[in-house]
């Protein structure tokens, strides 16, 4: 089992913020209302209108956030303006609330440690109120504030629809060209369309085998059905093959999920293999449940299969490697962190939620003769936004 935050407390952390975040900028903004030269009047009507405003996206966030809501045919501006804006804010004002908390505490410090070097001087404190100062303060917290939403914006609108096909040649034991998709996470923000879009790209791809490493749907059981039917339609020449991942323990229980994958002929690989004979010889894909909120047993995965037959093992999250390293797997497919969904570049390496959680965030790494690649997937969880982390499809040359 992976050591990890439950649901239950990263939802808590995640909506404590949003609420802090909510009142502190409602706060900050009321103060900044106040502080102008319009009328009363004026100052009253906008303070209403904004707290109207924030509690009105704020509201529409949590609620798409718990409550499904069904895939419904709508112009792109309404479902930017349904489910888009709320996201973007949601997100957004969270890291405008932090950061204008930081520099209004570092600007409070700085001027404390003033004072101190005042007093040591025994020079006057305080000055007359300069107009050009204060002014060029609230449009500093302005810039602060709107530049996370900015960012937000741009995450959602642009670096979360696109996508990267990154290819690696890797050694296996027979020649065998393979599609990763992972972390679908169907919903308000990953539509029938977008699954068709990602399927059409896997069809040009032209696998001899596709798989799937789970999180197909966000909260709700009523997206897996499109999610399978879309992915169905591609053929691969030895078959598509998945395995489950947490989100699909969070809607239903593993009968249910079971019956869903067998009524849209998408073979599930929960602690269980296949063997796949060619005219090169034979391989193996197998594959283990989630080893958080599923019953993972590598064990029964592999029970019967014989050591010597080239083996991918699709696992939704990367701890198993280690063990499947030492069990001679040749390749270990996974995905789960996203990449880190939301990530900075820094000069001593990447730094995001997942970098700091797992040795396995993204990417391809090797233990003795066996290789794992941790897919940064295709959808969002929480927040439809990605920042240095593109959406992927992974195309594995295999020799």
């Amino acid at each position: 089992m992976v050591p990890s935050l439950t649901f239950g407390t990263l939802r808590f952390i995640v909506v404590s913020l949003a609420i802090f975040a909510q009142i502190y900028l409602f706060v900050r903004l009321r103060t900044a209302l106040r502080s102008t030269e319009r009328p009363e009047r004026f100052k009253r009507l906008a303070v209403c209108l904004a707290g109207a405003g924030i509690g009105l996206l704020f509201a529409m966030n949590v609620f798409i956030l718990i409550r499904p809501i069904p895939w419904f045919d709508a112009p792109a501006p309404v479902q930017a303006l349904l489910f888009y804006l709320p996201a973007v804010w949601g997100f957004g004002s969270i890291l405008s609330a932090l950061l204008l908390a930081f520099s209004q505490a570092a600007w409070g410090l700085g001027l404390a440690v003033a004072r101190l070097f005042k007093r040591a001087a025994h020079r006057p404190w305080g000055e007359p109120a300069d107009p050009g100062r204060r002014l060029f303060l609230q449009a500093g917290a302005g810039a602060i504030a709107a530049a996370p939403l900015i960012l937000s914006g741009y995450g959602a609108a642009w670096a979360a629809r696109t996508h990267e096909v990154r290819e690696l040649s890797l050694p296996f034991g027979l020649p065998l060209r393979v599609v990763q998709l992972t972390d679908h996470h169907a919903g308000p923000y990953m539509t029938r369309e977008d699954l068709r879009r990602y399927a059409d790209a896997v069809i040009a791809l032209d696998p001899e085998l596709f798989v799937l490493t789970g999180d197909y749907v966000s909260n709700s059981l009523a997206f897996l059905p499109g999610c399978l039917e879309e992915m169905a339609r591609v053929r691969a020449r030895y078959g598509t093959f998945a395995t489950l991942g947490n989100h699909e323990h969070w809607v239903a229980n593993p009968d249910r999920l079971r019956a869903v994958f067998r009524q849209y002929g998408v073979p599930l690989l929960n602690n269980a293999h296949r063997v796949i004979r060619t005219a090169k010889g034979p391989f193996a894909v197998a594959g283990i449940d989630d080893m958080r909120f599923g019953k993972d047993d590598l064990d029964a995965a592999l029970r019967g299969l014989d050591p010597a037959i080239p083996t991918i093992l699709l696992s939704h999250r990367p701890e198993i490697f280690p063990e499947a390293a030492g069990r001679g797997i040749a390749l270990t497919l996974a995905g789960h962190y996203h990449g880190g969904q939301i990530k900075l570049r820094l000069p001593g390496g990447d730094l995001s939620l997942a970098h700091l959680r797992t040795p396995w965030p993204e990417g391809l790494f090797r233990i003795d003769g066996s290789h794992l690649y941790v897919s940064r997937g295709i959808g969002t969880t929480f927040t439809p936004v990605r920042l240095g982390a593109r959406p992927e499809i992974t195309v594995f040359h295999l020799t």
